[in-house]
């Protein structure tokens, strides 16, 4: 499988750093504001783990077991070519980070098309896309193809008698209406486009199937949906089925003709999955999102359908599932992928009562056309390999973590801290004694997948820990006791959020005092302050977001599924000034900033200032630590359809604000979750993007891509770990990254860019010995 790499000599590990000073010399002509890439060549980010979760595309190379690709959620792409026990990325030299299609030419295994963009839906934390890829060499080069604008490819369809004919279904960036949704064909390999079926700015294509013994006969499901912070709607008139005889150039839609589908025109229906049975390509079957989920069968070519199997198995929490695989040499062998993994062997009417262990959460299926007993689904967990029908399955695992925060605490070597999608709440070590850091060295420390993991500052065995639904814990490792400390015990699973009386986000904020560790808060759409350890808690705030209870209805649309992922007057950041006890700044995911000076007892709204547009989410707030009024925000516009990035400044306690995100690339990629200051250099800041970390010298003013040799990722959070002056990040896709030392960027100043030579001075060193079992 995969091993973490060893960790390269680090203050912890290599004591010659002393001996060893990294030589900076700047190019002449180089300007005294713009920083050359080529100063950072000599800097590189060092992967720690934890292990990784989230696969949205499978495929292997047909009558092939020894070569397989698996497409991460927002981890890129992975191929095998020993039959699963190594595994290496091949698309980490591109810009996106999320794999939702995989698509080998059946004329030639070395031509493999990506769709980038996940269309498995149902939380916010979903990495955009930017179209497709081709290679002509089994993955070892890529090239863009465009369809740049698509937002979210979710399938790819190749003519098996000619690979230059591929079909792209797009789905759209989902958050709004938009021109680029539907069905794409290109006769010239990707050279040109046709947009041969677009049914509205409102639906776009999830799903397509293709007669493998006629590729004229295609079938298209497109899903009507719409997100915003404040709900997920899965549904709509645009929805249905669509047929072509022709190969793309002409369509009939196949729902509300009276052939057994859903007929009325203007019904709901919401996400939708088909495909084409490849031993009867008349046999083809629907599997639809609708009050219950609902399967249909056709046995000829979709003229007419009968619904086989109402069950809530097949499809539960759609938006986020809705995929079907078919046997290649047996018509009535239907695989369902979602929450659960399930089996028909009898074309659908009824489910086998004990089905294959094919995973949990379950996304994708591929299954070999040559050898149908050799089966791939990718789910929540990574990937899982079948050579006996499902007999028995084999896990892969891959480090493509998905963190959502990082916190680290001052030991030595010192810890990180995240919540992992899909995992646990995770401790482990930024180093290790052993030369490398095995899985068996991260913990659990309560929580759940989501939220933050904070240690507390005074004693890195207490760790306070969130989960959606306004879950927190408070453990102590030393006794392994973990202590539920939750503000209000009222479970919310199901209800809208405006029958609440706290309404929390999934990653709803935790926040430890900088002036006193025993003052936690946390936010609901109010901020609450605990001083005793949990004990007690208390409201230091009034409702802060706007509270339009249009924003807090039941989000799903088809079948309503409120867990805490679309709640849109929230509290998202909490953050108390390091210089002024009693500045709290808070920020909501309706686009509110406000303020308190008196630890709460009286709030001011600052957002009118900001001048971004309006609804989008304050991803971060970072007060300065070398001037009490100065305050940096991070706002997240992208679930508007907006994927510029916004950062601002305030130097007046929000009074005013000025954009400071000049030089950061515009792409689908851009938005900006977290911005970071420098605690050693003023006006040095860092920025994590959907996809890259961002570096400025001057408070702003220019940007520098960090990105370095760290994969394309949706860097959701940063810290600077003060003691040994490290950037610790947490990718959303490929788990912990540390840049060492952090001196040699502080040295970048003006005299150093105009030319001047100088040696950096290096950090404090411990020395280690090597050691067995333990850290």
């Amino acid at each position: 499988m995969f091993a973490h790499r060893a960790p390269r000599p680090s203050a912890l590990s290599a004591p010659l750093l002393l001996l060893l000073p990294l030589l900076l010399t700047a190019p002449g002509g180089l300007s005294a504001q713009q920083v050359d890439p080529a100063l950072l060549g000599a800097l590189s980010y060092r992967f720690i783990g934890p292990d990784g979760n989230r696969v949205s595309a499978v495929a292997g190379v047909p009558g092939n077991d020894l070569v397989m690709y698996v497409g991460a959620a927002s981890g890129g792409l992975w191929k095998t070519d020993d039959g699963g026990v190594r595994w290496r990325p091949i698309f980490d030299d591109q810009e996106a980070s999320s794999i939702s299609a995989l698509a080998l030419a059946p004329s030639d295994p070395n031509v493999v098309w990506v769709g980038t963009g996940e269309t498995f839906l149902i939380r916010p934390a979903h990495a955009m896309g930017d179209g497709v890829y081709r290679s002509t060499d089994a993955g070892r080069s890529w090239r863009h193809m465009g369809l740049e604008r698509t937002g979210r490819v979710g399938r790819i369809r190749i003519d098996p008698r000619d690979e230059r004919t591929v079909f792209v279904c797009a789905l759209g960036h989902t958050y709004g209406p938009q021109p680029e949704r539907g069905v794409y064909r290109t006769r010239d390999g990707g050279a040109s486009w046709e947009l041969v079926l677009h049914v509205s700015d409102d639906a776009g294509c999830v799903d397509l199937a293709m007669d493998p013994t006629n590729p004229r006969i295609l079938y298209a499901a497109f899903w009507d949906v719409h997100i915003n912070t404040w709900g997920l709607n899965s549904g709509g008139p645009d929805g249905g089925v669509w047929r072509s005889f022709d190969g793309g150039d002409t369509w009939e839609r196949l729902d509300h003709a009276g052939r057994g589908l859903p007929s009325k025109p203007g019904q709901i229906l919401g996400k939708i999955a088909v495909e084409v049975a490849p031993s009867d390509p008349g046999r083809v079957y629907v599997l639809a999102e609708e009050d219950s989920p609902r399967f249909y069968r056709s046995d000829d070519y979709g003229e007419t359908w009968r619904l086989v199997l109402t069950n809530h198995t097949i499809d539960e929490r759609a938006p986020y599932y809705t995929r079907i695989g078919v046997d290649p040499a047996n018509a009535d062998r239907v695989y369902f992928v979602s929450v659960r993994f399930s089996m028909s062997l009898d074309g659908g009417r009824t489910l086998v009562p004990d089905p294959p262990r094919g995973g949990g959460d379950t996304h994708d299926i591929w299954i070999d056309p040559s050898n149908p007993a050799r089966i791939m689904v990718g789910d929540d967990g990574g990937a899982t390999l079948s050579l006996n029908h499902g007999g028995s399955f084999r896990r892969i695992n891959l480090p493509i973590a998905q963190m959502y925060h990082v916190a680290v605490d001052d030991d030595v070597p010192y810890h990180v801290y995240g919540n992992r999608q899909d995992g646990y709440s995770y401790r482990g070590p930024s180093n290790s004694r052993r030369g490398s850091i095995p899985l068996g060295l991260w913990q659990r420390v309560g929580g759940c997948e989501s939220g933050f993991a904070q240690p507390d500052p005074e004693d890195s065995n207490i760790v306070w820990s969130g989960c959606y639904d306004g879950g927190l814990e408070r453990v102590d490792l030393r006794t392994g006791h973990a202590r539920n400390v939750r503000v209000w015990p009222e479970a919310a699973y199901g209800w809208p959020p405006a029958e609440l009386r706290y309404r929390w986000h999934w990653n709803f904020p935790l926040h430890i005092s900088p002036h006193d560790h025993n003052t936690v808060y946390v936010g609901s759409q109010k901020v609450h302050r605990t001083r005793d350890g949990g004990h007690t808690w208390e409201e230091i705030s009034p409702d802060l977001t706007l509270n339009d209870k249009t924003h807090q209805q039941s989000s799903g649309g088809v079948a309503i599924d409120n867990l805490m992922t679309f709640d849109g007057a929230t509290l998202f950041a909490i953050a108390e000034s390091p210089l002024e006890p009693g500045l709290i700044w808070a920020g909501t995911n309706d686009g509110q900033v406000q303020l308190t000076r008196d630890g709460g007892a009286t709030w001011t709204n600052v957002s009118e200032a900001l001048g971004v547009p309006p609804w989008g989410t304050i991803a971060s707030i970072e007060p300065s630590r070398y001037d009490p009024g100065a305050v940096y925000v991070s706002v997240d516009l992208h679930q508007m359809g907006d994927f510029d990035p916004y950062i601002l400044k305030s130097d007046d306690y929000g009074r005013s604000w000025r954009r400071i995100d000049a030089g950061i690339e515009r792409s689908p990629h851009s938005f900006v979750h977290v911005v970071r200051e420098d605690p050693r250099r003023a006006g040095m800041l860092f920025a994590g993007t959907d996809n890259a970390v961002w570096w400025s010298r001057d408070d702003g003013a220019h940007w520098t891509k960090l990105r370095l040799d760290m994969p394309p990722a949706p860097v959701y959070w940063l810290v600077v770990q003060e003691r040994f002056d490290d950037l610790v990040v947490a990718t959303y896709g490929r788990g912990f990254y540390i840049l060492d030392d952090l001196a040699p960027l502080r040295a970048l100043d003006a005299e150093v860019l105009a030319g001047r030579t100088m040696l950096v001075p290096p950090r404090a060193a411990y020395r280690f010995q090597r050691v067995q079992g333990i850290h």
